[in-house]
């Protein structure tokens, strides 16, 4: 009797312990006033959110300090990987590339929303399509490859290529939504719009959050719950079961996720570097040469002594080595996750396939960039909003026509999805009191050009003389003759000095068609971002919020 009674008292205690903490959460402790009380305001504060936990494919990497760049020898004399000290936020990176089958199923959603047999819709669907093309060579047998890479099943956990960046970023963007859809589905809040044939499978979250009512073809019987509960007035009449319950599921409840993105620059190094792996070798002697904790690019341990630890081009025709011996088992690129992890747990940061960055290129980093987090290529918008104060949303196919623009390459993108909630640069007024931005577009700030230096003044001329230092060929434009009133396209002819531009972005790592010099993390390369090739691929990362902790303090070592 006493036991059960000592187990019965300890129950009822902390039972009472957590009654009370729960209405210490929903009281503001400097106020007394009472959060998600629909008799009280219903102010809201989140008391759902348990910590942020790894998206899915993606492992946790704890940020820190690092050298960023290159510190040995430079045999390319360029000088393109200035070292520099770095601080790096956590941040929750894919363990291995987006393979084939990943980004096909991006490419059959997209067509199951945007169908390009619509006339308005054709070029959607194809802007997302890979180049299978970047197999194909001259004097080259490579066919095979350009017609079955994408889609044969003996490839589909493969990484995909032939992606620009462009691409990259907009495969980014819809995995935010699907995820987040993903989530409303499951946790109950909208129905499975998948089951429901009159609906397309379309969804944003920024429109989501900012009106619901633009989203599902404008039908409200989608959404189930919201979050809270919902009181009802004396008086009023009693809601239908099921009614929807609760109030508007905002970004403060901590039940969306945060968005994907491609890694910068420093997180990638800093990523691909894993100095969590050898922290005495990286501190005292500076620096790691792969990805992995060694100086050599075949395996230590007894178990796999000798494998190649990465896929690269050994030589001289050897992309793969001799038949059967010194092979690093592919002669293009291998099925993601068949090399050994570094220390995060990440595959493949060293050879198989280089992978995009979201940094605009330039050749150096500047001795005075930003130490924390640092990453070029910010330009800084906000929503846009019309003269009643609504968030405008860009208007659907059957209200008016979409717009395009033609790459210099010639292939056909959207400017803006329909049903997406429109964004502009900042103006003037936005930042005329701030001092830590001064522009919305900062993709040239502090890039040795003129218009960087303190002693520069002139503002009437500043948009010409931006490109004095990196003047990359403009692509070609369409203007309206005067004479003759007919449309024409101008080429630029002007003499331009450097490829260099605003539109040229950073990749990193090396690849399959590399030689070992490129599996260096600090290496950097760069290419126009509407371009693609057959050996640069990507992986996303997403932000890590709350404490900087992952909960990862264990490495693995795999040349050991």
């Amino acid at each position: 009797m006493k036991n059960i009674f000592k187990v019965t008292l300890v129950a009822l205690t902390m039972l009472l312990l957590a009654n009370c903490n729960r209405s210490n959460k929903n009281k503001s402790t400097l106020t007394g006033l009472s959060f998600n009380d629909p008799k009280n305001g219903n102010y809201i504060r989140s008391n759902s959110f348990d910590g942020q936990k790894p998206p899915l494919g993606m492992v946790g990497v704890e940020g820190g300090s690092f050298t960023m760049g290159q510190v040995q020898d430079d045999v390319m004399f360029d000088w393109n990987t200035t070292p520099k000290k770095l601080h790096v936020r956590s941040f929750y990176m894919d363990e291995a590339e987006v393979s084939n089958s990943e980004y096909f199923l991006y490419v059959q959603y997209t067509k199951d929303v945007f169908s390009p047999s619509k006339k308005e819709y054709k070029h959607i669907y194809t802007s997302v399509l890979p180049d299978t093309l970047v197999w194909r060579k001259s004097l080259g047998n490579t066919d095979i490859l350009a017609e079955n890479y994408l889609r044969h099943p003996a490839y589909a956990d493969y990484p995909v290529v032939g992606v620009s960046w462009l691409q990259a970023n907009e495969y980014c963007k819809w995995r935010t939504n699907a995820v987040n859809l993903k989530t409303l589905i499951d946790k109950g809040h909208i129905k499975n719009i998948f089951e429901i044939d009159s609906i397309k499978p379309f969804f944003d979250t920024d429109v989501f959050l900012a009106d619901a009512s633009k989203l599902f073809e404008g039908d409200s019987t989608v959404y189930k719950k919201g979050v809270g509960r919902t009181i009802r007035t004396k008086g009023a009449p009693r809601q239908d079961k099921g009614a929807f319950q609760g109030r508007k599921i905002t970004s403060a409840d901590g039940i969306l996720t945060q968005r994907f993105r491609l890694p910068t620059e420093a997180e990638w190094e800093f990523a691909a570097k894993a100095n969590i792996e050898n922290r005495e070798y990286n501190n005292i002697r500076g620096r790691k040469k792969y990805a992995w904790d060694s100086k050599y690019s075949r395996a230590k341990g007894k178990k796999n002594r000798g494998d190649q630890l990465a896929n690269f081009k050994q030589g001289k025709g050897a992309y793969s080595g001799l038949s059967g011996w010194s092979s690093d088992g592919a002669d293009i690129p291998n099925k993601i996750k068949s090399y050994p992890p570094n220390g995060f747990g990440l595959y493949d940061m060293s050879g198989n396939v280089a992978e995009w960055v979201a940094d605009v290129y330039r050749p150096i980093i500047d001795a005075e960039a930003n130490d924390f987090n640092y990453f070029r290529g910010n330009i800084f918008t906000k929503k846009m909003i019309d003269k009643d104060g609504n968030v405008v949303i860009a208007i659907s196919d059957e209200q008016a026509s979409i717009e395009y623009d033609t790459l210099p390459n010639g292939k056909i993108i959207p400017k803006q999805l329909p049903n997406t909630i429109k964004y502009i640069p900042i103006t003037k007024d936005d930042i005329a009191v701030r001092r830590n931005f001064k522009v919305a577009d900062n993709s040239n700030i502090n890039d040795g050009d003129i218009n960087s230096s303190r002693f520069y003044a002139d503002e009437e001329d500043q948009f010409q003389s931006r490109a004095s230092m990196y003047n990359s060929p403009k692509p070609p434009a369409r203007e309206i003759d005067p004479e003759t009133g007919k449309e024409i396209v101008v080429i630029d002819n002007k003499k331009r000095s450097t490829l260099i531009s605003n539109k040229t972005r950073v990749y990193k790592g090396g690849s399959w068609s590399d030689r070992e010099y490129w599996l260096d993390p600090a290496q950097r390369r760069y290419l126009p971002e509407y371009m693609a090739t057959n050996f640069i691929g990507f992986r996303c990362v997403s932000d890590k919020v709350g404490p900087m902790n992952t909960g990862k303090r264990s490495a693995r070592n795999p040349t050991r």
